[in-house]
């Protein structure tokens, strides 16, 4: 059992839509996400309903400019180290389906 961390370990939050949430969190560990100590693949997730009204310039890949549009998403969180944030970031952008993916980063402080 591995019980040291040799860097520190913080968690990436997005959600997406239930359909595209495999092959999202797929990008995401082929990037280098979801490992903690011997284990891989590490995810935590829960289905619930996101809400959005796209406006101005906006190209939704689901809904129409000016008017809200619910979706069944499933939300997502990923551990990773801090040292891969952005090829994490990225393979997270390049995966995900809508124009612009919510998500923050949760910096562990420890």
């Amino acid at each position: 059992m591995t019980t040291h961390q040799s860097s520190r370990i913080d968690t990436l939050v997005f959600t997406v839509p239930r359909d595209d949430a495999d092959a999202v969190l797929a990008a995401l560990f082929a990037a280098g996400a979801g490992r903690i100590g011997d284990y891989t693949e590490c995810a935590f997730t829960v289905d619930g309903v996101g809400q959005f009204r796209p406006v101005g310039d906006a190209d939704p890949t689901i809904g129409t400019v000016g008017e809200i549009e619910r979706v069944e998403e499933r939300r997502c969180e990923v551990p990773f180290t801090a040292a891969e944030k952005e090829a994490i970031l990225a393979a997270l952008v390049a995966a995900h389906p809508y124009e612009e993916p919510s998500f923050f980063v949760i910096a562990n402080a420890a």
